[in-house]
């Protein structure tokens, strides 16, 4: 069994402007802060000697390649994103980038944003186009009630309120 993964399929290249400015500054901080400090620390560790003993240098390595893929995969993505900043003429229905008010078989309230797949980890109340909520919700209105295979049970939505932030 060999090391290699399959790389993960890139999701939709939608984001916000709000999302890709993020991204801009996690590559800056990395290309022009993180990586050379890093890259300034294991010369220092190579240069005492025995590195296969040396834990710094082993660390720092290991530091020094997730940087490098991190980089690497942000330059790609950055290239191929679109950034939405307006609002839908039709602001009825649920598009990309709307605040979403649902609530749940029990009655419970519940807010989300429909955003890009790269968004998803910086705010829990993010959910991405591509996931099975995200995409059940795409194109409803207000009052529809929305049917949403989980991955531990089939859940029933009905749509409270869509809001649009310019």
């Amino acid at each position: 069994m060999g090391r290699y993964r399959a790389p993960e399929p890139l999701g939709s290249k939608y984001i916000t402007s709000e999302g890709k400015k993020k991204l801009d500054e996690e590559f800056d901080y990395l290309w022009r802060v993180k990586r050379p400090r890093v890259t300034r620390i294991l010369s220092e560790a190579a240069a005492e000697g025995d590195r296969s003993e040396n834990a710094e240098y082993i660390y720092r390595k290991k530091q020094l390649r997730e940087i490098d893929r991190r980089v690497r995969y942000l330059k790609i993505r950055l290239e191929d994103i679109v950034a939405v900043d307006s609002v839908p003429d039709s602001q009825d229905k649920i598009y990309f980038g709307a605040w979403v008010s649902i609530e749940d078989e029990k009655g419970n309230l519940l807010e989300y944003r429909i955003v890009g797949p790269d968004e998803t980890g910086h705010d829990s109340a993010y959910i991405s186009m591509d996931s099975p909520v995200g995409k059940a919700l795409l194109g409803k209105s207000v009052d529809d009630e929305v049917k949403v295979n989980l991955p531990e049970r089939k859940a029933v939505f009905t749509v409270t309120g869509i809001r649009y932030e310019s």
